[in-house]
């Protein structure tokens, strides 16, 4: 016995249908009034699918999350399926038919996404680290001038007892233990994904600070660089990729 409204099959015993509750005819019962052939339907008489419109949706969603593509194919193919039962009394099959349509690209699309993101990650990652590493070589530059310039500053301390002697916090007044002349976030140790320590001796115990020698290390090796790098007072640049940096270690070309 098939549903007046809905289109649902029910069992012959039903006295409602299992789909939407309406009332099924029964032997003896006199069925309603057929409408006048050629009278119009009223406007929005017949409802559309939400399922229909959940598909479209999420088939929208796909284009942009793709794992969005999966729900909407479902939806879409039950939609779909429910209102080629409702004989006439749904409608949304277009809905339904452009979410499917966008679910399947979506997915289809996922394996060209995964590809480019394959190439393009480790693209990325070496960028980041040869940028990261141009950086390190500046900063210990930077700290080379600085130490010279110090030097001149206070010829009675030589060259800075630390980083942070080298530095100051904004508004700098120049002094022995702020010279203001790196900025504080190095003066601090940790720029653009490496980590700088500085030590200072006094070689032939004069209380002057003659010999210095900073280095750069990735703060994680193999993410955020690959070398190592160090200097001292000679200015010299050097640099290492599988021991800690040396004064032997091979000079920068």
């Amino acid at each position: 016995m098939y549903c007046t409204k809905c289109g649902q099959e029910n069992a012959a015993e039903r006295t409602a249908c299992s789909n939407c509750g309406e009332a099924l005819m029964t032997p003896g019962m006199t069925p309603p009034a057929s409408p006048a052939a050629g009278a119009p339907v009223p406007a929005g008489a017949v409802p559309t699918s939400g399922k229909a419109t959940a598909s479209l949706v999420l088939g929208l969603l796909g284009l942009v999350i793709c794992l969005a593509g999966i729900p909407a194919i479902i939806l879409g193919h039950m939609a779909l399926s429910e209102i080629k039962k409702s004989a006439g009394r749904l409608k949304g099959d277009g809905m339904a038919l452009a979410g499917l349509i966008m679910g399947y690209l979506s997915i289809v699309a996922l394996p060209v996404i995964l590809i480019i993101a394959a190439i393009a990650i480790p693209n990325l990652l070496r960028s980041r680290i040869a940028a990261n590493e141009s950086s390190a070589v500046g900063q210990v530059r930077t700290i080379n001038t600085a130490e010279v310039t110090y030097a001149v500053m206070y010829p009675k301390a030589g060259f800075s007892s630390s980083l942070e002697a080298l530095g100051g916090a904004a508004p700098c007044t120049s002094s022995p233990t702020t010279a203001c002349l790196i900025d504080q976030v190095l003066a601090y140790g940790l720029k653009s994904g490496y980590s700088f320590t500085y030590e200072a001796q006094d070689a032939d115990g004069d209380q002057v600070l003659d010999t210095y020698f900073v280095q750069a290390v990735p703060i994680t090796p193999g993410t955020t660089g690959m070398r190592s790098f160090c200097s001292d007072e000679t200015g010299v640049i050097r640099f290492t990729t599988s021991e800690v940096c040396t004064r032997e270690s091979p000079p920068l070309q």
